[in-house]
């Protein structure tokens, strides 16, 4: 009988193992690969599940930054000063509120280790910094800011320093083949040069647990088959967020609910859902990621307004914090405002398909358009435009390099409901990538890593949190996996 459950199964109940290896690893993305890679190092016999037909997850689809500091040679070569220190206040401040302050001290303390832990393997970097806000940068360059660091309210209590680190490819096209595929390609590469074997089109169900109480295996599902698989030393879960099983974005991020984004549709809480039935505990289930679609280029040299055309947050900061504050405050309602000078300057830099929803000769004119109250989005622009003139933004403190006063003719392009996200809750671990019961207790044989845990980011976001997260601590996974 095919088991169709997320409830753990006696090892009384398993008449025969299939297969087995000292460490078993569900899912083959970021997050598994690292795992697989220090599991063998440590002399482990590694096998790595994976539910579709080849290895990659959401990582090789993804844009690839990995977020990293504290002085790595990619920041050095590009001339800029950091330090772990300065690292860890950011993090702390921008990622939270409530952070795991012990997980963010040491992923910081090792952070230039695990940089050159990336390169060893073969994930090449450009030492080239691209300067200009946006997602990610436009051409192969390695190396931007990805969290907000230089922009209010943490440029001015923090140093800052740009830890987008991004893996450089040729010809890239995201979602296809773009950053997050040569970050992957050479894990791999190096996990199958150290004997690691992996199994696809394997969907794990659940997992095996002795008379103890301690995780021994799993039970997983193939073309329809049942297939067991015993774990001498530990698991590793490494499967994802739950972004798209709506009935879990329903009960616990309900504000992502229609608007799944930057994962797949594998994505479906399965490992979170294991942990739970054994009891383990979560932690900012209600956290997410939100990205809103437009161009950061034209964000940051325009405004950004709410329904009652009045600013909210400052425009050149990091566009993830944009799309949460848009999502979570504004009802996911803002309209763009710029002119016709920036939209010239972003067309020059190569983006293409922008145009505005409106385009008017003046601010009451175009408030009309938009169907604002008279002399809403009127007073907004004067009163930034005022201040612009001495190239100062007293209300959000936007960088002197972005202010100028917005002309005509003036645009609006509408944001509203354009966003999408992924949470960034999951199972709560430990700095060693143990999984944690609601007890407090470490489940034993049971390791978990990726964004089906709750890592770094707990409510803030910077663009590369979650390949770093989920490489830094697979790595520890699989060094603790292999270790028992």
């Amino acid at each position: 009988m095919l088991v169709d459950t997320v409830r753990p199964i006696p090892e009384s109940e398993i008449a025969a193992w299939d297969a087995d290896a000292d460490v078993v690893i569900a899912g083959y993305g970021v997050a598994g690969a690292a795992a697989a890679i220090e599991a063998a190092r440590a002399g482990a016999e590694v096998l790595v599940l994976e539910r579709s037909g080849g290895w990659g997850g959401a990582a090789s689809m993804a844009g690839g930054f990995i977020y990293l500091g504290g002085g790595t040679p990619l920041q050095k070569a590009c001339g800029f000063d950091d330090t772990v220190e300065n690292m860890k206040a950011f993090m702390k401040a921008a990622l939270g509120p409530a952070t795991d302050d012990e997980k963010i001290d040491v992923y910081c303390e090792g952070s230039v280790d695990h940089y050159n832990w990336l390169v060893e393997a073969g994930v090449p970097f450009k030492e080239e910094f691209w300067g200009e806000p946006g997602w990610e940068p436009g051409g192969d360059e390695g190396l931007m800011y990805s969290g907000g660091e230089n922009a209010a309210p943490f440029k001015d209590l923090i140093p800052p320093a740009p830890r987008g680190h991004l893996p450089q490819m040729d010809n890239k096209k995201t979602g296809e083949r773009g950053g997050g595929y040569m970050l992957m390609k050479p894990l791999v590469d190096t996990a199958e040069k150290l004997g690691v074997k992996a199994e696809y089109d394997v969907r794990v169900q659940t997992v095996v647990v002795d008379e103890d109480g301690r995780v021994v295996g799993v039970v997983a599902r193939r073309y329809g088959h049942q297939f067991t698989v015993r774990a001498r030393r530990g698991v590793v879960l490494a499967m994802g967020s739950f972004a798209f099983d709506e009935d879990m974005v329903r009960d616990n991020a309900p504000v992502l609910v229609g608007r799944p984004g930057s994962a797949i549709d594998a994505h479906d809480g399965r490992a979170i859902r294991i942990g739970q039935a054994l009891g383990a505990a979560t932690a900012h289930m209600d956290a997410a990621e939100v990205a809103v679609h437009t161009s950061p280029q034209l964000m940051t040299r325009g405004i950004i307004v709410n329904a009652h055309g009045q600013r909210f947050i400052t425009e050149d900061t990091y566009p993830g914090r944009i799309g949460q504050a848009m999502l979570f405050h504004q009802n996911n309602e803002a309209f763009l405002i710029i002119d016709q000078q920036a939209h010239d300057e972003v067309l020059k830099l190569g983006s293409t398909g922008l145009q505005p929803t409106w385009v008017c000769e003046s601010a009451a004119e175009l408030e009309a358009e938009m169907g604002l109250p008279g002399g809403a989005l009127t007073s907004t622009v004067n009163v930034y435009n005022m201040h612009a003139e001495n190239g100062s933004d007293p209300l959000f403190s936007k960088s002197e390099k972005w202010v100028r006063p917005i002309g005509t003719p003036i645009a609006a392009f509408d944001l509203r409901g354009m966003t999408s996200g992924f949470p960034l809750g999951g199972l709560k671990t430990t700095a060693d990538s143990e999984v944690l019961h609601v007890s407090g207790e470490k489940i034993p044989g049971l390791f978990a890593a990726g964004r089906c845990t709750t890592g770094v980011c707990a409510g803030g976001y910077a663009s590369g949190a979650s390949l770093g997260d989920g490489s830094f601590f697979g790595r520890r996974a699989g060094i603790s996996a292999a270790r028992r």
